[in-house]
């Protein structure tokens, strides 16, 4: 699905670092922007290739960290060495709890927390700037979670 809205971000960002604007680039973000949930490069590379794209893999890595940089995507790490990315772009503001056991990630939006980090920063004399919360639990019933794996 064409956004020209983040294509023309995109563009901006692409020339203002006098990076080469190429289709391979728009054709990662065309692909990322319409994952839903979190995805690591290889996920979406290997999406990409089995929809008969021609792209390569380090077009895709290098791609995901200059969407990263101009913010239309988010980095994320839960704790599993693994950097995966989630669009950014007119997305609603929101954290995670992710199980250590099985993977799951779980998106939540709390009012309590969405204040917090800037009232910290003012307290300690900062400007807040942007914040990332995860919360590292475990599933109550692991044996009856869908995403359970044994170890």
């Amino acid at each position: 699905m064409r956004n020209s809205q983040a294509e023309e971000i995109f563009r901006s960002f692409l020339k203002a670092g006098k990076n080469r604007i190429t289709p391979e680039r728009f054709e990662v973000l065309d692909a990322a922007l319409d994952y839903d949930g979190h995805f690591g490069a290889d996920d979406l590379y290997i999406i990409m290739k089995n929809a008969n794209s021609r792209i390569s893999r380090a077009t895709v890595y290098k791609t995901l960290e200059l969407l990263s940089h101009c913010e239309l995507l988010s980095k994320r790490h839960f704790g599993d060495h693994i950097t995966r990315y989630e669009s950014s772009f007119k997305r609603q503001v929101h954290d995670h709890l992710i199980c250590v056991d099985c993977g799951r990630i779980v998106e939540f939006a709390d009012q309590r927390v969405k204040k917090l980090p800037a009232d910290i920063s003012e307290g300690l004399d900062f400007n807040f700037e942007s914040y990332s919360f995860n919360i590292f639990a475990r599933c109550k019933e692991p044996k009856k979670c869908k995403h359970f794996r044994d170890k």
